[in-house]
């Protein structure tokens, strides 16, 4: 009798999820937190639950397995949802399957293990994608110099670059901040690690670094990076074998004539820049379009691409949100010159008034990265020593979504790309 009422009940737990899911909706009018809707997803994932994601069908929105404590954990983090019937479910997939819309689901498998590369000590609101990761509950976990030297990377599926400097010049911040005391702290504890690793020099270790992170992604990771991380990232491939510091940042000469012994096809992204050579100019080279540009906060907006969704579905997901327009924010790498991207990546982001890309995307040997320019979506003109941003603030933050679109994409079951 007992063995009876227990298939009983798996049957009714089994028709049960059959017969209803739960629709995370990611339009503008639907949901009160898109943050945390990204965290409930990923959540759902961790159990070895699928997930599809409705690319184009009301801002992107998340189809779910129905259960009481996914219901539960929506409402504990104040996401709404919407409970739809099996044929309900039905009804909308075969809408979105038709060769007339441009809508598409992917099919979410297992939850990325992600890894933040960023130096010791930093706090998560030093870093836009660590204060969201830590918003949203995705859990990762931060690694720094000795650990990619290691070949540690190989344990996780996603990776995002701090605001990082790679080329070994201190962030360029020498001429505003050599005398104060976190510079030169700073500095003193790059060296000593720098030493302590082997290298003489910290841009012959962060050399050493960044080309572990290229034989990463080309192996099949995935890269997100912003700010700085993105322009100083490229150059420091660049620049491979050649020395692009003046002595205050390693103690010797740089190589003479080191522009003209760039190499741009090193590079994930960028092509014909031209370096900065100035120590006391906040500025690593022409691809950053901050001291280019003529717009005022009020109209500083950027717009992102269209796609599509079931040709083209990797951008789609990367750029899916509930609005097509969204705010500018500055950074040490505001933006990227159009000119100087090459053919062959993809600018999701751009203002066009300006000539500049803020958000682009490309392909490496067998993996992926994203360039977002900028420091924090929702801090204008983010400063050293500014308070950290309260996402409670800005739970709808389109451009934080964006950040969140990357970090689900390596969980999707992905169709090859077209364009």
């Amino acid at each position: 009798m007992k063995k009876i009422t227990i298939l009983i009940l798996l049957l009714l737990l089994g028709y049960s999820a059959q017969a209803s899911y739960i629709l995370i909706p990611m339009d503008a009018e639907s949901q009160e937190n898109h943050l945390k809707a990204y965290g409930v997803t990923y959540w759902t994932l961790e159990r070895n639950l699928k997930v599809k994601w409705l690319l184009n069908y009301r801002g992107g929105s998340f189809l779910l397995p129905d259960a009481e404590i996914i219901q539960r954990e929506c409402q504990i983090r104040g996401v709404s949802f919407e409970i739809i019937s099996d044929s309900q479910t039905v009804q909308i997939l075969e809408k979105i399957s038709s060769p007339a819309v441009n809508q598409e689901a992917v099919v979410l498998e297992k939850a990325p293990k992600i890894a933040v590369y960023t130096p010791y000590g930093k706090q998560p609101w030093d870093d836009a994608v660590t204060m969201v990761l830590t918003y949203a509950e995705i859990p990762y976990e931060t690694i720094y110099d000795e650990e990619v030297l290691k070949d540690e990377l190989l344990l996780y599926d996603w990776l995002h670059l701090h605001h990082e400097d790679f080329t070994g010049q201190f962030g360029k911040f020498y001429r505003s901040y050599r005398s104060a005391a976190w510079y030169i702290e700073d500095k003193k504890e790059a060296e000593t690690l720098a030493k302590r690793l082997g290298y003489s020099k910290v841009s012959d270790a962060k050399l050493a670094v960044a080309l572990k992170i290229r034989n990463y992604v080309a192996g099949g990771g995935f890269m997100f990076a912003m700010c700085s991380a993105t322009d100083s990232f490229d150059i420091t491939l660049s620049a491979e074998n050649v020395d692009i510091c003046e002595p205050m940042f390693d103690g010797d000469g740089s190589t003479p004539g080191y522009q003209n012994k760039l190499d741009f096809s090193k590079t994930f992204a960028f092509k014909n820049y031209i370096l900065e050579r100035s120590p006391n100019v906040y500025e690593f080279s022409s691809i950053d379009m901050t001291r280019k540009r003529n717009i005022p906060k009020s109209t500083d907006y950027f717009s992102l691409m269209q796609y599509s969704a079931k040709w083209d579905p990797i951008p789609t997901m990367l750029t899916q949100n509930h609005t097509a327009l969204v705010k500018g924010f500055m950074g040490q790498t505001t933006s990227f010159a159009r000119e100087q991207i090459k053919s062959n990546v993809l600018v999701m982001g751009e203002n066009k008034t300006n000539g500049e890309a803020k958000y682009i995307h490309g392909i490496k040997g067998k993996g992926f990265f994203t360039f977002y320019g900028g420091h924090d979506p929702e801090d204008y003109t983010h400063r050293v020593g500014d308070p950290k941003t309260e996402l409670d603030l800005h739970p709808t933050s389109p451009g934080y979504r964006l950040i969140l679109n990357n970090v689900l994409f390596p969980a999707a079951k992905k169709k090859k790309q077209k364009t």
